[in-house]
């Protein structure tokens, strides 16, 4: 069947509309709008491609295919457009992520060529605030320190390792990991609590954009929680990246995470959006 509007590859030009449907939901489209103003649409810079969906002038859906597949404002044409191209190339991400009626739809068009996912997350609130927590931040919460990169790295490895199921050193024995790590403490983006050489909470601002920032990797060592980490954690990072990175902080968890959840609630986290995550 020939469609009218099948997807193509984006590349610079693109820039400027490609931001324009990133902002018109700067919650949803964080991660991949601040890949997208950190180094353009270049697949040689973006480390993946992005496709669009409609003529330049006119685009109404976008997808982010990298490490991880992400629909943007995907309604049901362009989700059969990016399923189609998907489909031709061959799996090469490791999951799927976004909102979760898109991603819901791109996986049942994938999954009888793709084959089994190892997990699927079927419903992970979308949460955000852009006011001062309500709780005290923890005054010991703080930038992590590039000379702290091997006392952050093992609470990193057990945060991913529970949260995603497998641990970060397969593949590649970890080194990409290892240099997002360093990456994220070198450019300011990690914070922790640190005591005698151990992490007690930790989080990372993953991604940043004018108008949002995302929190991720949150974590509290299991003999330290439910002590109050979480929340005067998250206060504390909350507190420091609304008055110094972005005017709103966002996050997404689990839905079944409810201790989490919780938390995020005590700190002025609402939610605001469900996503869906296909883990491969």
């Amino acid at each position: 069947m020939l469609r009218t509007s099948a997807s193509r590859v984006l590349d610079d030009q693109d820039r400027d509309e490609v931001l324009t449907i990133l902002d018109a939901d700067p919650v949803a489209n964080v991660f991949v709008a601040s890949r997208v103003r950190s180094v353009g649409l270049s697949p040689a810079r973006l480390g993946g491609q992005m496709w669009g969906f409609g003529p330049r002038g006119g685009m109404t859906s976008l997808c982010y295919s990298g490490a991880n597949l992400v629909p943007v404002n995907a309604g049901p044409e362009a989700v059969q457009a990016f399923a189609d191209r998907a489909r031709r190339q061959g799996r090469r991400c490791s999951s799927i992520v976004g909102p979760a009626e898109a991603v819901e739809k791109l996986w049942e068009r994938l999954e009888p060529y793709w084959g089994q996912a190892r997990a699927i997350r079927w419903a992970q609130p979308v949460m955000a605030t852009s006011s001062p927590p309500p709780v005290p931040p923890d005054p010991l919460v703080r930038q992590v320190r590039p000379d702290e990169f091997a006392t952050l790295l093992p609470a990193c490895v057990a945060m991913f390792t529970e949260e995603v199921g497998i641990s970060p050193d397969l593949g590649d024995g970890g080194a990409l990991y290892r240099s997002r790590v360093a990456e994220l403490i070198r450019i300011g983006r990690s914070y922790a609590r640190i005591e005698d050489g151990q992490v007690v909470f930790k989080a990372e601002v993953g991604a940043v954009t004018p108008q949002v920032c995302q929190i991720q990797g949150v974590w509290v060592h299991p003999d330290r929680r439910g002590q109050g980490h979480a929340v005067a954690g998250m206060a504390a990072v909350v507190d420091q990246t609304l008055r110094h990175v972005a005017p709103v902080v966002s996050l997404y968890v689990n839905d079944f995470n409810v201790a989490a959840r919780a938390a995020y609630r005590k700190v002025g986290f609402k939610e605001v959006d469900t996503f869906m995550s296909v883990l491969f």
